[in-house]
């Protein structure tokens, strides 16, 4: 089906009304979870081809979440649809107000290629649990993922109403040109701004969930052996290719050779290697020609190795860094760790609030004053103390960034409420009718109107 007959089908389809019905939408995300779980097999040989992510991780860090997603949206959706009785202002007696959550109608999704399952239906479940139809874009990057998910959405939904188009730039241009009432886009801050762009000629709504360069502070105090542990995990997953790794360390002085040692240790204990399903390729020879060229020979601490023919990059940690580097430019993206030592706290805070905001922060201590100035004074999508990335695994949290690091979040109720828009709805009583805002004006009534509306609450 071409673009803008699927486009008018959705469109129909929503108008109908038949996804208002919670009903519907539930039994709509238990069809997804079935689907899911029945190509399992398929979904993990896809993702392998892509870029040899084992099967473990695909199941932990794509499958296992979004079947956590699907439940707790079933769950808890008929409370989040519920209608919310809210005051009334006395201005508006007799009367009783709502609020009244509706979906916003036809979406369109851009997924992206690290983590192209739960990236690309993670918000196609929020979308559905708030009432909406679907358009899923998966990236092109990952051919065989996106395969996958096309075969398994497009063989068990109605396009109508759940659709997967697949395809390149020319696809996306494409779909950008015609209107529709939400957009969410993950990937690249770049091409996160051509999606805004073109949004804006329509006045759609849009949700960029994109990247930056997210630091992670190591105080003097804190519990090195578990920090290492927890930060090299967190950095080298998915060989660095995650929008929330720590793009970058700010290590204390103090403790600079120490947390030198230990990560080259975990590192070696970890044994990241694709032989042993514990590590994945770069992408394409594109990125890994990028990344490769990022790795300064004079500053590489441990690892450095880069295999064009596998598209491996050992995990590589390059000390005597600083804001100056090449490799400080822009979002690593890759299993590159750049180190970079500090000794006054408020002067690394201050050069990370003149960089665009990041999409995460971590922070490593057992101090409570350093914690809470660092969390309150940069501004940062999320994040966490004494951990990486697993700000994501609570799906309590919102998760989204700010400033460059993107617009709007999801996740939980957060991905409900940004697929919804909430109706505002005052019901009035006709018993009764105040005559102090009808016309003649009077000197009278507006010393009522100053008693009532300028008082104090």
């Amino acid at each position: 089906m071409e673009v803008l007959k699927l486009i008018e089908a959705q469109r129909e389809y929503f108008n109908s009304n038949k996804t208002k019905d919670i009903a519907f939408r539930i039994a709509q995300l238990k069809k997804l979870y079935d689907a899911i779980q029945q190509n399992e097999a398929l979904l993990e040989n896809a993702i392998y081809k892509d870029f040899k992510k084992s099967k473990f991780d695909t199941y932990t860090t794509e499958i296992g979440p979004l079947y956590n997603d699907i439940n707790q949206n079933i769950k808890n959706i008929k409370k989040w649809s519920a209608i919310k009785k809210v005051k009334t202002s006395i201005a508006n007696f007799p009367g009783k107000s709502y609020i009244v959550p509706e979906p916003l109608g036809v979406t369109l999704i851009f997924g992206t290629w690290n983590y192209p399952y739960q990236l690309s239906l993670a918000p196609a479940v929020a979308a559905i649990a708030a009432g909406n139809t679907v358009i899923l874009k998966p990236s092109e990057v990952s051919e065989n993922a996106s395969n996958a998910i096309a075969k398994i959405i497009n063989e068990h939904f109605d396009p109508e109403f759940f659709a997967v188009v697949q395809g390149g730039e020319s696809v996306a241009t494409e779909l950008l040109k015609y209107k529709f009432d939400k957009i969410f886009f993950s990937g690249s801050n770049r091409v996160g701004r051509i999606i805004y762009e073109a949004a804006a000629k329509h006045l759609t709504p849009v949700t960029l969930e994109m990247g930056g360069k997210s630091p992670a502070f190591i105080l003097e105090d804190c519990n090195l052996s578990v920090t290492v542990k927890r930060l090299i995990w967190a950095k080298f997953l998915n060989a660095g290719q995650t929008c929330i790794a720590p793009d970058y360390v700010l290590v204390h002085k103090s403790i600079e050779k120490q947390f030198l040692e230990r990560a080259k240790q975990e590192i070696d204990n970890s044994h990241f290697t694709i032989e042993d399903d514990n590590y994945v390729q770069i992408i394409n020879d594109k990125n890994f020609t990028r990344l490769a060229k990022l790795i300064d020979p004079s500053k590489v601490y441990c690892g450095g190795k880069a295999d064009l023919q596998s598209r491996s990059i050992e995990p590589t940690i390059l000390h005597n860094s600083s804001f100056n580097d090449e490799v400080m430019r822009d979002e690593i993206f890759g299993p590159i760790l750049p180190v970079i030592v500090f000794e006054n706290l408020d002067e690394v805070i201050a050069k990370i609030k003149s960089m665009p905001r990041p999409l995460a922060c971590y922070v490593f201590t057992n101090s409570t004053s350093p914690k809470q100035k660092i969390i309150t004074e940069i501004s940062f999508g999320g994040g966490a103390v004494n951990d990486a990335l697993m700000h994501i695994a609570n799906s309590h949290l919102p998760f989204g960034g700010v400033g460059d690091s993107g617009i709007g979040s999801y996740h939980g109720e957060a991905g409900f409420k940004t697929f919804s828009h909430y109706k505002g709805v005052l019901e009035k009583g006709t018993s009764f009718e105040t005559p102090l805002k009808y016309y003649p004006h009077t000197e009278q009534k507006l010393k009522w109107a100053k008693r009532i509306m300028g008082k104090l609450s």
